[in-house]
């Protein structure tokens, strides 16, 4: 799946390239041939981590092979990914794992960061990447990221199976339910507004307060 991208792409400088010939993530011939952009495997991409090229502060993911520079967390984002993982953490009781802005290997070339996954419980051994099969919900919490996280990346979502998506929509106040993944959308949505209430379908036994995570309109 190839989409033009509504977010800003990482670009790299010369200084930036020679590092990744000498590690060898790139070939010499990429560098000669002037390009400031190319696509990555995950594995690639890791590797740039790893290697010191992408800074660990940096607030990116991969997707499509391409590295997007995602927004600074505001204060109204952070608050609402902070209680929502609180929320979630007690509410699951050790049925399952929150995960709080780590990234899901969706295939070899995409790796997004999601504000909140609930995955199956593992091994503390397990150095594997968290899969799609190990996903029962993802979150986004969207206000400057809103159009991206309901379009492309989305998208992306769907396209991996991910059976459930809430997005976060603190423009609004109000919070989007996806779920039925069928190719590239997802064919039940429906729209929480702050004074209700959600389940994730995985657990239907966790009620959860929408103005329990999401902000207020104007606050």
């Amino acid at each position: 799946m190839t989409t033009t991208h509504s977010r800003a792409l990482r670009q790299f400088n010369a200084s930036e390239w020679e590092a990744m010939v000498a590690c060898g993530i790139v070939p010499e011939r990429a560098k000669a041939s002037g390009y400031m952009r190319l696509r990555f495997t995950v594995d690639e991409y890791l590797a740039l981590g790893a290697a010191g090229i992408l800074a660990k502060e940096e607030r990116v993911e991969l997707l499509d092979g391409e590295i997007i520079q995602m927004a600074p967390i505001g204060n109204r984002h952070r608050n609402s990914v902070n209680w929502l993982a609180d929320l979630m953490g007690e509410a699951f009781g050790g049925r399952a794992m929150v995960q709080v802005q780590g990234s899901i290997q969706l295939d070899d070339a995409s790796a997004p960061q999601p504000d909140i996954a609930v995955i199956r419980r593992g091994s503390i051994n397990e150095i594997g990447p968290v899969l799609p099969s190990d996903v029962y919900l993802l979150v986004e919490v969207a206000d400057s990221s809103l159009e991206f996280d309901l379009g492309e990346k989305l998208a992306r979502y769907a396209a991996a199976g991910i059976p459930e998506v809430w997005v976060a929509n603190l423009r609004a106040g109000e919070l989007v339910v996806n779920t039925e993944p069928a190719g590239t959308t997802y064919a039940n949505v429906r729209i929480v507004p702050l004074d209700g209430v959600v389940s994730p379908q995985a657990f239907p036994d966790v009620a959860l307060a929408v103005a329990d995570f999401i902000p207020a309109v104007g606050r």
